[in-house]
């Protein structure tokens, strides 16, 4: 496929990428211990994207001959002159980048074809069991396994030529505890790029179990927090959350040209020194991050963008129309979910980097506050920053020390700030955010995580 979508693209006239896409993906999953779904999809196509007078046009076929590529070329060159006419602003010219060529491919000993349908069907079936039977209280329960296994071949006619080999599959546990008509519910999850054991390695799927049915035996009991501006201490998954959805897409910078509360705030502080926030392509810190990305869908090789440096901002995301329009180097950030997409400005993996206190310094200095951890319950975040999120798992803090769990407690204000009264930052790091997908226009697989850290948020809860 590489030689003819090179040999292809010789012949094309101006700027053409073509993108060779075939995945696989399973998903099986259980409810109440019956099978809801056991699926494998498999599609395959090339998406072509077409540079004529500044402006970008785009199509994609399941015709893998030379003569459908060839059209589809045709096809996206045409669709460029049509938009045209109603263009104002185009693209004067792209970026130089270093452009990839070689073989890119996710590290791992355990492939996932290694392990058969029937073995990942018995283990989901198994799991499920293992919630149900975890305690008379737990009335409902919800396994799911999923995978995504990608080949690409990337060829612009400016330099990229490469062969991307990709893996990346997730977990999930769901727990429903009822009491007195109460209800009360716990999760877990993972996520990784790589391989079956990969998934496996921080948490085996009995512990998942385990984890989710004591957190929703465990909220039965609790009581409600009460709503107040508290200190807080965040584990890294809602570090994660933070970093992405609250951060992370108010610096993309489709969205920043749109109006974002970060656009003209390029070396400006922004958060507390303390804070430095990252977005990698390569996995950074610990392997197997589930939004890795060595080479992103226009061809260009990753790496890790510094977004804020020690409170400052420093750089959005881009892609190499927005890199044109800013005059600055690309970072990497253009993703396509399917051959059928165009590749838009998303993030990979994004993350605040570790400091230097522990984690049992940091909450021992807390007189009154909050241990939170993990998303649950979902939640919102807007261009200004402006977030409120579900909180799975919720501790006082008093005198320094963890104490009970209370329930209902959500996490809300503007990012921004919440950054500026961060004070202490932990020498830990873990990736919490794997399983999934972030959504925006199309589906991306992503991750986010930091160490601990101490900041200021709004609490919302409710008295009982």
């Amino acid at each position: 496929m590489l030689q003819l979508l090179q040999e292809i693209s010789s012949r094309a006239s101006g700027w053409v990428e073509l993108r060779y896409h075939t995945r696989r993906s399973k998903r099986i999953s259980v409810r109440n211990g019956k099978l809801e779904e056991s699926s494998t999809l498999h599609l395959t196509g090339v998406g072509v994207r077409a540079l004529v007078d500044g402006v970008f046009g785009f199509a994609s076929t399941t015709d893998l001959s030379e003569k459908g590529v060839t059209r589809a070329v045709n096809e996206a060159q045409s669709a460029a002159r049509a938009s045209a006419v109603a263009k104002r602003e185009r693209v004067a010219s792209l970026p130089r980048v270093k452009l990839a060529t070689g073989e890119f491919s996710v590290e791992t000993n355990d492939p996932l074809d290694r392990h058969s349908l029937s073995e990942k069907l018995e283990l989901v079936m198994r799991i499920d069991e293992r919630v149900r039977s975890g305690a008379k209280r737990i009335v409902s329960s919800s396994v799911a396994y999923s995978e995504l296994q990608d080949e690409k071949v990337i060829v612009t006619t400016d330099g990229a030529a490469v062969h991307i080999i990709d893996a990346k599959p997730d977990f999930r546990v769901l727990a429903v505890a009822q009491q007195d008509g109460d209800r009360a519910m716990g999760m877990d999850s993972a996520g990784v790029s790589g391989g079956y054991s990969d998934l496996f390695a921080a948490r085996t799927p009995d512990e998942m179990a385990d984890r989710a049915v004591r957190l929703a035996l465990d909220q039965l009991g609790a009581d409600y927090a009460a709503g107040e501006v508290a200190t807080v201490v965040l584990d890294p998954g809602l570090v994660g959350v933070l970093s992405h959805e609250a951060i992370g897409h108010t610096v993309e910078a489709d969205l920043v040209l749109g109006g974002a509360i970060t656009s003209g705030k390029i070396g400006t502080q922004v958060a507390s020194k303390l804070v430095t926030l990252c977005d990698s392509g390569p996995s950074a810190l610990i392997p197997h991050a589930a939004g890795e990305l060595l080479v992103d869908d226009e061809g260009v090789k990753t790496g890790r963008t510094v977004i804020i440096d020690h409170g400052v901002l420093r750089s959005y995301l881009h892609n190499r129309e927005s890199a044109a329009h800013f005059g600055v180097e690309p970072t990497g950030n253009a993703r396509a979910f399917e051959y059928s997409d165009e590749p838009i400005i998303r993030m990979r993996n994004t993350y605040i980097e570790p400091g230097t206190s522990s984690v049992e310094e940091i909450i021992a200095s807390v007189k009154h506050g909050y241990y939170l951890q993990g998303l649950g319950g979902g939640g919102q975040a807007d261009s200004n920053a402006e977030f409120m999120f579900g909180v799975r798992e919720a501790h006082e803090i008093v005198d320094g020390k963890v104490g009970k769990m209370v329930r209902g407690v959500t996490i809300s204000g503007n990012a921004f700030e919440v950054l500026k009264s961060v004070d202490a930052v932990a020498d830990d790091f873990t990736w919490g955010l794997g399983a999934g997908h972030c959504g925006k226009g199309q589906l991306a697989k992503v991750d986010a995580g930091g160490p601990h850290l101490r900041c200021i948020v709004t609490i919302g809860g409710r008295q009982e």
